[in-house]
């Protein structure tokens, strides 16, 4: 690359990791949907994800990365290194009234594109975008990619939907049928593919047009949040591999992970897996499974597209890989039983609506009642899922395998709600006796900005267009790919649906909503099955004393003024 000019350096950036501007790093930040702790390779997991694996024994891997526990407060953490109430988006997609809680990325944050753009990258996104409101076509488009700091932009303004024909897909600024992109036509659409490939195009492209330039792109894949869609030739992979049931598999993943050195042996695993022997449809649960694990496997398959993009541009070496995953395994049961709309049973002989055309934008939204060719999606125990006519969710019994050996769920800020494994490579920089080491100090997605920065060397803003700019919450990761110590001085905190937790150094506090705080020692029980709260009340008063000082400052608002109790209304789990 060619020199770029000095743009200063963020207060949190160690000096000893940064080189100079002309030796910058691309950077790539990928991201995957719904997954657990444990269901990639080198994080104990049986699935086949060969390329993350080569990417964590050439790099470096994360014991203690957390997320947000949720898919739209996570987007908006990473993309702006604040806690997504700071960013205006502490739940979901909706305007509560609230400054944390606009369900838009509000001004006084700035994307990563942004804040590297003035230092002389060019930014990518493809992929899941959810963070904001305004997801039609003709609609307000101030907090779409392209206005928050992105180049170019592929992928779906809305978090979920069918693999095979998802709605609000973008290409930059404008909204498009996945079949009627004149410049994409594969034999069959699958949305995994399609992130993949323009992800590629967007390296070759760079390599071509702006090779003087440094990059960083932000790739989200959707896989494997429901549906369970995935193409035939994975699934195949997949068969018979799950049919000794939950524990089974659990139990394979935990020994694995002990043998990798991710958790200690000693911990144990908390129980919560359903009896295998009483399922009454082991076909329809094994496929549900088989239909994940081919979902991830696509994925990784794309991730190795996109490595084999940087070989080919002779960019591989300097580029920075960071890998995560955006809340832990979901237990929702979306699809799981019938409705009028979305019968069970078979596939029906022939089309039962009027078939769609090409041009046609979306396929009825986030859960469509029908296919592109007209046939009823359908959902239930007798819908074998990973077709484009099915809309089956795992379940909550094969989210407790994803989040081996955890406790809890997506949602829920108990480990296995927010725990990830984090991936760091980067050839020119982790290399020698760094390859495959763990790196055990807690971290962030708050720390993901931090990182861009420092080693973009950019200035992050006080003020932009005259919005005071909300400072990083995050520190930089740099140093812990040297092996050193990362330079934290606050404590690590969450809220989601009323669901709070802190975490300062080895201790936890934690309580689900309208629950008591439970203190755990992480160091000695991660799992969280030894609540120490009753016997140290002081700490647990300290602990909360900070957490009510972090949602104070960072506009949380207490779940209640959402949900008002009602009589005889038993407590959400």
């Amino acid at each position: 690359m060619k020199p770029l000019f000095f743009v200063g350096l963020l207060a949190v950036a160690c000096s000893a990791t940064v080189t100079q501007a002309d030796d910058r790093p691309n950077i790539i930040v990928i991201m995957s949907d719904d997954m657990g702790f444990s269901d990639i390779g080198c994080y104990g997991g049986e699935i086949q994800t060969p390329n993350l694996d080569r990417m964590a024994a050439n790099g470096v891997r994360f014991t203690q990365f957390y997320n947000t526990a949720r898919c739209c407060p996570t987007r908006a953490s990473l993309l702006t290194g604040l806690y997504p109430h700071q960013a205006g988006v502490g739940h979901m997609m909706e305007d509560r009234n609230r400054p944390g809680y606009k369900g838009n990325l509000n001004k006084n944050c700035r994307t990563m594109a942004e804040a590297l753009r003035p230092a002389g990258y060019r930014s990518y996104a493809v992929g899941k975008w959810h963070v904001t409101r305004s997801t039609s076509a003709d609609g307000p488009k101030e907090n779409w990619p392209l206005q928050r700091g992105f180049d170019r932009f592929y992928g779906t303004i809305t978090g979920a939907g069918s693999f095979f024909d998802p709605s609000t897909l973008v290409k930059d600024n404008t909204m498009i049928s996945p079949f009627a992109d004149p410049e994409y036509q594969p034999k069959t659409y699958y949305y995994t593919d399609a992130i993949s490939e323009y992800g590629s195009r967007f390296i070759k492209e760079h390599a071509k047009k702006n090779a003087d330039q440094p990059f960083m792109m932000y790739v989200t894949y959707t896989a494997a949040h429901w549906p369970m869609h995935a193409l035939p030739e994975d699934i195949a992979k997949y068969r018979g591999k799950y049919s000794a049931g939950y524990e089974a598999i659990r139990k394979a993943r935990f020994e694995k992970a002990v043998k990798l050195g991710l958790i200690d042996p000693m911990q144990g695993m908390v129980s919560g897996t359903g009896d295998w022997d009483a399922v009454k449809n082991k076909e329809f649960e094994e496929a549900c499974m088989e239909v994940y694990a081919a979902m991830i496997d696509r994925m990784d398959q794309g991730i190795g597209q996109i490595i084999k993009s940087l070989e080919a541009t002779k960019q591989l070496d300097n580029t920075l890989i960071l890998f995560m995953q955006d809340n832990g395994g979901c237990a929702e049961g979306m699809g799981r039983t019938p409705n009028k709309t979305h019968p069970d049973g078979p596939r029906p002989g022939k089309p039962v609506y009027p078939p769609l055309k090409n041009t046609d934008l979306g396929n009825g939204g986030i859960v469509p009642d029908q296919t592109r060719d007209g046939f009823p999606v359908r959902m239930g125990p007798n819908v074998i899922p990973g077709g484009a006519d099915t809309y089956v969710a795992y379940g909550r019994d094969w989210a407790t395998v994803s989040n081996t050996p955890f406790r809890e769920y997506k949602h829920w800020v108990h480990e296995g709600g927010i725990s990830t494994p984090l991936i760091a490579y980067w050839p020119k920089k982790i290399n020698g006796d760094r390859t495959g080491k763990l790196v055990k100090s807690p971290a962030h997605l708050i720390d993901i900005m931090a990182t861009c920065v420092d080693l973009g060397q950019a200035k992050y803003p006080t003020e932009v267009d005259g919005n005071k700019i909300t400072p990083l919450e995050g520190v930089s990761l740099a140093p812990a790919f040297a092996g050193q110590e990362l330079q934290r001085t606050n404590p690590l905190f969450w809220e989601h649906e009323g669901n709070r937790a802190v975490r300062a150094g080895d201790w936890k506090l934690v309580s689900k909503y309208r629950g008591p705080w439970e203190l755990y020692n992480i160091a000695k029980d991660r799992v969280e099955l030894n609540n120490l709260a009753d016997k140290m009340p002081e700490k647990v008063k300290e602990l909360a004393t900070q957490y009510d000082q972090y949602a104070k400052r960072a506009l949380v608002v207490d779940w209640a003024e959402f949900t008002p109790k009602k009589k005889n209304n038993p407590k959400k789990k």
